[in-house]
Formats: structure tokens, sequence, C-alpha cells
């Protein structure tokens, strides 16, 4: 069972906070090169070869870090996660009610993806696309997300504590109706007015 403290705990555990140093900076060069591959030409423009190339290492040794294309992507994603999740924990969040705030943190992520458009289409797709070979990096994704709104519910700077198992059920559900409507903007089934209309009223409707 999922405890209250288990968000933290969990998501200390994942790949991306192992390793040596040089492990890590390794790493670092190997996202920072997707990142960059994938803001200029997308999802497409993410090529193994080409990723190894621009983080100067061997491809064998990011076939180590990252079996596949897809995960390599959706560990990106978590990376982006990550690093929202660190700014918005050193800051109180405006907002009256739970609502308000999730919805004001949402509003900012949607803002910053929605304006990288190639990024946005590639970790996403990456994550639509992912099997169970790529679990944990789902579960990563989803673990950052949580904390993300578990943490905004409470107004950002929180005692891990305070927050309760029913706060973690529903930023799990919120984090996953933000991520279908983020993939209804990228595959174009929704407009951007279109997308942030529905996590209003989704947002609004759990945390009532």
């Amino acid at each position: 069972m999922t405890t209250a403290n288990s968000v933290t705990d969990e998501r200390s555990d994942t790949a991306g906070n192992a390793g040596s140093a040089a492990q890590r900076d390794r790493r670092k060069r190997i996202l920072d090169a997707t990142y960059d591959l994938a803001k200029q030409g997308g999802f497409d423009a993410v090529q193994m070869r080409a990723v190894a190339e621009q983080a100067d290492v061997a491809l064998g040794t990011l076939y180590r870090y990252f079996p596949s294309k897809i995960h390599l992507l959706v560990s990106a994603l978590d990376r982006q996660f990550e690093d929202a999740q660190e700014r918005l924990q050193l800051r109180e969040i405006p907002g009256d009610t739970p609502a308000d705030r999730v919805l004001y943190v949402l509003k900012r992520l949607t803002r910053g993806m929605q304006g990288d458009p190639k990024l946005t289409e590639a970790l996403t797709r990456a994550f639509m696309f992912a099997d169970a070979s790529v679990a944990n990096e789902i579960h990563a994704v989803g673990m950052s997300m949580t904390s993300i709104v578990t943490h905004a519910m409470h107004g950002g700077v929180v005692d891990k504590d305070q927050i309760t198992e029913e706060d973690i059920t529903l930023a799990r559900v919120i984090g996953d109706v933000w991520l279908s409507a983020l993939m209804a903007w990228v595959t174009g089934r929704s407009t951007a007015p279109e997308t942030a209309s529905h996590m209003e009223t989704a947002v609004r409707l759990i945390l009532r």
C-alpha cells in the first residue's frame, strides 16, 4: 500500500538520482542533447545516434542508460517535471483554495510546455507510445506529477507528513487528466483555450 510519505521516498529511488557524479553528469549531457534535438525537430529528430554524438558518449553507453528512444524521451519528460517540482517547492503558491492553487501550477506548466511545441510533442508522444518495458520511467513521471499537485494543494511549502493518502489519490487523478488534456492539444484534438477549460472543470470537480 502507498503511504502518504511514500511519494518522496519512492521518488528518491529512481534511476535519475543514482550513480556516481560522473554517471550523473553523463546522464545530464544525454538528456540535454535530447532536449536540444527535440526542440529543433520534435519526436522524429530524436535519433539515438544523434543524441550520442551531441552528448559526446558512445552509442553503446547511451543504450546502457536508455534502452530505447521511448525510454529516453519519457525520462526527459520526468526531468522536466522534476525541475518544475524543485522550483515550486521553494515558494508559496497563490490561491484561496486547493483547486485555485493546483490550477495556478498546472496553467504555468501548460503554458511553458505549449511555448515549446516541438519538445512537448516529442515528450508526450513518447509517453503515449510507452509500453510495459518503460514502466519504471512512467512510474517516475507519475511520482513527480503527484508530488507537484499535492504540494500545490497545500500551498507549496509543506511538510510531507501533512500529505494524506487521499491527497495522493486525488493528485494522481488530476495528473492523469492533465496529461490526457496535454496530449489532446499536442495531437490537435483541442486548442490551448479548450485544454485550459477542460483542466479547470476537472480540477474543480475533483477538489470541490
